[in-house]
């Protein structure tokens, strides 16, 4: 009989134990999530006035038209002022300065710069 009352109590346990944990979901309401569609719901935009664009945006006008170029009258006399004027160079010899220090700038200076010596540091005697 002991072995019947001890397998029928693991059964009523078994059973109570199932019973704890349920299948279904439980369905919660998300409160945050209703009070924020109904805030959204009751909003009512303010009314725009019909003047709010004055002052903000401005008025179109169109542009003036553009003038027709006009043609010399007297294309010859001009070419042949073309034709008779010398060229001017743009690359014009400089005269180099006969000074013995020589102002040099850009990369040249730059790499002159990193070619000299370091100058040595002085003892300081305390």
């Amino acid at each position: 009989m002991s072995a019947i009352l001890r397998r029928s109590s693991s059964v009523v346990q078994n059973a109570s134990l199932s019973r704890l944990f349920s299948s279904s979901v439980a369905v919660r309401k998300d409160l945050v999530q209703d009070l924020y569609l109904k805030e959204i719901k009751g909003y009512k935009a303010p009314p725009v006035a019909q003047d709010a664009h004055v002052g903000v945006v401005k008025t179109y006008s169109t542009p003036q038209a553009p003038k027709v170029p006009s043609i010399p009258s007297d294309i010859a006399s001009e070419l042949a002022a073309y034709d008779s004027s010398e060229p001017s160079s743009a690359a014009e010899p400089v005269a180099k300065s006969s000074s013995t220090e020589e102002t040099v700038s850009g990369a040249d200076a730059y790499l002159s710069f990193l070619e000299q010596d370091l100058p040595k540091p002085e003892a300081h005697h305390h």
